[in-house]
């Protein structure tokens, strides 16, 4: 998977980021951290690890750490995957592989298929609220996706480029799929069990980020 990045935003996860970089250590990929640079704890955290890229992300946002990271990337391939843990990297190859074979923009996974979907990370209000927005895409869009909350994926990178991302916040879970629908751009979803974070606790505030994914959903439906 050497021409292969895997996109990491790493908030304040000291304690997560090193566990699941000596996960990832043996796979023949590129591996970037995004960090603020204001993040010391977790910096410090990873200071002695090699075969990794250090990006400071300039502008605030879950966001923009993924956009920035993205325009970054020089490989064929890159995947966005989380510092927590929660997106477990035994996924990778048959993403990988499948994106090549069927010649696809994007693999994106799922925790809402079966068989294999499933998630320990769930509570009542994500689950319900990630099941909402994916139906409501679905309607609105016809993204024919089943966990569009869920920003496990892996793509060519032109094609992620050719996105023209511009959300800051979380809001850019749903403007990935949405833009490729637009575009016509090529994707399917496979089932992908999504495990318990390693340490920490969720950056999603379900209330108010919930807000933000429903206003800009009906903005981009209406076109404004």
């Amino acid at each position: 998977m050497q021409d292969l990045t895997l996109i990491i935003p790493a908030k304040n996860e000291s304690e997560s980021l090193p566990i699941f970089l000596g996960e990832i250590q043996q796979l023949d990929c590129k591996k970037k951290i995004i960090l603020d640079k204001n993040d010391k704890k977790t910096l410090d955290s990873i200071s002695h690890m090699k075969d990794i890229k250090i990006f400071f992300q300039q502008k605030k946002g879950y966001g923009s750490a993924l956009i920035e990271g993205i325009n970054d990337a020089d490989t064929e391939f890159l995947c966005i995957i989380n510092a927590d843990g929660s997106m477990d990297p035994k996924y990778l190859n048959q993403m990988f592989e499948n994106i090549k074979v069927k010649e696809l923009d994007f693999i994106f996974a799922t925790r809402y298929e079966k068989p294999g979907g499933g998630s320990e990370d769930d509570t009542i209000i994500t689950k319900v609220g990630n099941i909402f927005f994916s139906t409501l895409g679905n309607l609105l869009f016809s993204l024919k996706l089943s966990d569009i909350l869920f920003t496990y994926v892996l793509g060519k990178t032109k094609s992620f480029k050719l996105l023209n991302l511009k959300s800051k916040d979380f809001c850019l879970c749903v403007e990935i799929p949405i833009n490729a629908k637009r575009m016509n751009l090529s994707y399917v979803d496979i089932p992908s069990y999504e495990r318990k974070r390693i340490a920490g606790k969720k950056k999603v505030n379900e209330f108010r980020d919930g807000f933000k994914i429903l206003f800009y959903m009906i903005k981009r439906f209406l076109r404004l």
